[in-house]
């Protein structure tokens, strides 16, 4: 796994064995960016279930002006930041739960990644979240990927594609 595109392009990152996560597939994150690309320039991103912190750092290595990534488990922070290494930029590694982090952040975001461990119901607990505290700013989207399609959300489908079993909706206000 590696940054695919950016200024940091070809930089490896870690993650494969933290315990519950899926990192997404380097095409799969080829072809997602390709979708929206048009929004990754000078935008505020949040990775919100972070892992590895590939979807973030990735954002950052295509223009992104701050990334915060946000996990709950002690080995992914410690990945994340190992991960960033070398990257001067504005990425903040912040250990939370999701719920707490979005219902006490102040802060509105122009690209929402969620990759939530799947079957949990955890894809729409935050969604409602987002919408109900506005989240998201007026042009932001939100990023999901997902095996079973188990939420509903009052957001516009912009943008979908499968990969196999996973599936990458893309949602706007």
């Amino acid at each position: 796994m590696h940054i695919i595109s950016g200024k940091y392009r070809g930089k490896k990152l870690k993650g494969f064995n933290i315990e519950g996560t899926r990192p997404t597939m380097d095409r799969v994150k080829e072809s997602l960016f390709g979708m929206i690309q048009n929004y990754v320039e000078g935008s505020k991103v949040l990775d919100l279930f972070a892992g590895s912190g590939a979807l973030g750092l990735e954002a950052i290595s295509n223009g992104a002006n701050e990334a915060y990534l946000i996990d709950n488990n002690e080995e992914a922070i410690r990945v994340i930041k190992d991960n960033m290494k070398n990257m001067n930029d504005d990425i903040k590694v912040i250990k939370s739960d999701y719920k707490k982090f979005l219902k006490e952040t102040d802060l509105k975001f122009d690209i929402i990644f969620l990759d939530p461990p799947y079957r949990k119901g955890l894809m729409g607990k935050a969604l409602k979240i987002i919408e109900e505290r506005e989240l998201l700013t007026e042009s932001g989207i939100v990023v999901c990927e997902y095996e079973y399609n188990d939420f509903t959300t009052n957001l516009n489908l912009f943008k979908e594609k499968s990969y196999g079993f996973k599936k990458i909706s893309i949602f706007k206000r």
